[in-house]
């Protein structure tokens, strides 16, 4: 039921008589059936007056002096349905985008607007709006469908009857249905959309989708299970880590769900859980379960609450999934949010495969190779944790690539994991004060002994690429990486010496000056050691990488790279070099920014990480991407648009 007046008439209550604020008569327009309610969707005001109006008479701070409560409610209605207008008319100039972008097709029958455009309008459009690839494509299809299939919808949009949220519902439950059908749904429910709820537009929609085609439902589902099905993994805000299953055929997912239940119901039973909540043991039921951990273990706490082991197995493989046009999130999810007031939500992660992906599976058209992993098997995660977190010393986050931010806890725990399988490896990078990298190493047993392999003992065990960033300061203040009570972890140049006053450190002297000979390369830098807490040894060679200046050192004289250039170009750019795109640069293509054909150098000065989909696009007409120094790669778009993406910045 709607709101009803009160007994001032809906001029409501009076405002507050200690402002000193005089009133303005025009914020009756505002009340509830005040002058026209032009405060209201549809009102007389043109949306462009009433956000002008209502911007003058909220004031500084949005304090809305003067007003009663009536009209401060309905200065919140003016607010929302300005957000709506606003919303359409950003897509109204996409959809110019899309007339001077595509090429309309022969016999179309949607007026002047073409039914395709190219992957450089996304790009384009994903800069400006600062949103992932995928996110402006589908918001461009969002765009397209209002005009060229769903105009009422468009329309109530614009004039502040549905929030762009609900606008999308209608135009993705729709999406599948012919244009005639598509028609006759939007016209079935245009009448109904004023005042719900985001869930009961989309029931109406649905209904009336179904009411026009009613097999739509069984193929719409088919179609998912059999191409959408997918795992994803991605971080929490609250720093912990969500596995999900999506558009799983319901009836194996029902059954999945019993099993799991039915195991979260023994740990009940056992009454070895006091008060834990039941969505918790169905979590410790789900992740025994895929991990094979015997419910006896779990109840006799052997199986670890806090097993790293059994809580990061997927994390191996972040984000890979065969995400859809409209699934937009970067980290492979759907937002599931009820009511979902953002029309561009946007996580973390990689871009995904598919249609609009980047994944490694060719080289580009100047003949770059993928610097990827390779097709198909498990990826170790990439986990960076700080040395001085690991010592004790500070209190810093680590990271995982595909997942984001650890607490420094979660940190050593992860990275004592790792250390405990056979399956890690382990580097050391050098960090600037911006947290740059400026050197990296990988480590390698002293003596021939094997894989990594940690303790015959019962931690969990974690096969990652496990990479140690430490500051340059902290190798040139007379300690090395020597600090702390014991050995473990330590890093010092081989033989034990340290470095004094900065010597070969990045803007610290002439390389080499001062470096203990036994560490010392004609060309500065050389060899440390690492002590892991097992004990065991590792020999690292610090190599510098280039990015306030480059010397040309790695330079190789043919088109292909190096292994140690790939590398390091790899770990000083951590991802696409493409602003909005989060692919790892190993899964990324070594790219020359200027050709290696036209005379480019295939050199870290002229070389960036691109996704594939990234560096297709950068080699399409009228995109140019150079590099001003050594990691900061400037993109200039068609329309002349400037944006320039810096290097990776560790947690050091």
């Amino acid at each position: 039921m709607g709101r009803q007046a009160g007994a001032d008439d809906g001029t409501g209550s009076a405002p507050d008589p200690s402002s000193s604020a005089a009133r303005d008569p025009r914020l009756a327009v505002f009340a509830w059936g005040g002058g026209e309610d032009g405060a209201a969707p549809s009102g007389p005001l043109p949306s462009g007056r009433l956000a002008l109006l209502a911007d003058e008479l909220s004031g500084p701070e949005r304090r809305c002096p003067g007003a009663t409560d009536a009209e401060l409610v309905g200065l919140v209605r003016a607010w929302a349905a300005i957000e709506s207008w606003g919303a359409a008319a950003k897509l109204g100039a996409i959809r110019e985008m899309i007339r001077r972008d595509g090429v309309p097709s022969p016999g179309a029958d949607h007026g002047d607007l073409p039914e395709t455009w190219s992957p450089s309008l996304r790009y384009e459009l994903a800069q400006a709006l600062s949103c992932s690839t995928q996110s402006a494509e589908t918001t461009a299809w969002l765009a397209w469908e209002q005009a060229a299939r769903l105009p009422w919808t468009g329309a109530l949009l614009e004039d502040g009857t549905l929030t762009p949220a609900k606008a999308r519902a209608i135009v993705e439950t729709f999406r599948d249905l012919m244009d005639l059908d598509a028609a006759k749904a939007e016209a079935i429910i245009a009448d109904q959309l004023a005042g719900k709820t985001y869930t009961q537009v989309l029931r109406l929609a649905e209904q009336a989708a179904l009411t026009v085609d009613p097999g739509l439902a069984e193929r719409r589902r088919e179609r998912a299970v059999k191409n959408d099905a997918r795992v994803t993994f991605f971080r929490e805000q609250a720093g912990t880590a969500g596995l999900s299953g999506r558009d799983l055929p319901p009836d194996e997912a029902l059954a999945a769900m019993a099993i799991v239940n039915a195991r979260a119901d023994e740990y009940r039973d056992s009454e070895a859980f006091e008060d834990t909540p039941m969505d918790v043991l169905r979590a410790y039921a789900y992740l025994d379960l895929i991990n094979n951990v015997p419910a006896h273990e779990r109840i006799a706490g052997t199986g670890g609450q806090d097993d790293i082991g059994a809580d990061v197995q997927a994390v191996g493989d972040p984000g890979q999934n065969g995400r859809g046009q409209h699934d937009h999130g970067q980290d492979g999810r759907d937002h599931d949010d009820p009511d979902p007031d953002d029309p561009d939500p946007d996580g973390p992660g990689p871009d995904g495969p598919g249609p609009h992906g980047s994944g490694p599976d060719g080289s580009g058209s100047d003949g770059s190779e993928s610097g990827g992993p390779g097709s198909g098997g498990r990826r170790p995660a990439d986990l960076i944790v700080p040395l001085a977190t690991l010592l004790g010393l500070a209190e810093r986050p680590g990271e995982i690539q595909g997942f984001g931010l650890l607490d420094p806890g979660l940190a050593r725990e992860f990275a004592a994991a790792a250390v405990a399988s056979p399956g890690t490896e382990i580097c050391v990078t050098v960090t600037s004060p911006e947290g740059y990298a400026v050197g990296h190493g990988c480590g390698k047993p002293h003596r021939p002994s094997g894989p990594i392999r940690g303790p015959d003992s019962g931690r969990a065990r974690f096969p990652a690429r496990l990479n140690l960033t430490i500051p340059a300061t902290a190798l040139t203040g007379g300690q090395g990486g020597r600090v702390g009570p014991s050995d473990q972890w330590a890093f010092k140049p081989r033989g034990g010496q340290t470095v004094s006053s900065g010597a070969g450190l990045p803007g610290a002297g002439p390389p080499g000056a001062c470096l203990p000979e036994a560490a010392t390369r004609a060309d500065g830098w050389g060899a440390w050691t690492l002590t892991l807490p097992d004990g065991r040894l590792l020999g690292v060679r610090l190599e510098p990488v280039p990015v306030f200046d480059c010397d040309h050192r790695y330079e190789t004289r043919g088109y292909r790279p190096s292994d140690l250039l790939r590398h390091l170009v790899q770990v000083r750019d951590g991802t696409c070099t493409f602003p909005s795109c989060n692919r790892h640069a190993r899964e990324s293509d070594f790219d020359h920014a200027l050709p290696y054909d036209q005379g480019g150098k295939t050199c870290a000065c002229n070389a960036g990480a691109r996704s594939r989909a990234c560096h297709r696009v950068k080699q399409s007409p009228g995109w140019n991407v150079t590099q001003p120094k050594p990691g900061w790669h400037q993109w200039v778009t068609p329309a002349g648009w400037v944006y320039v993406q810096e290097p990776k910045r560790y947690p050091a």
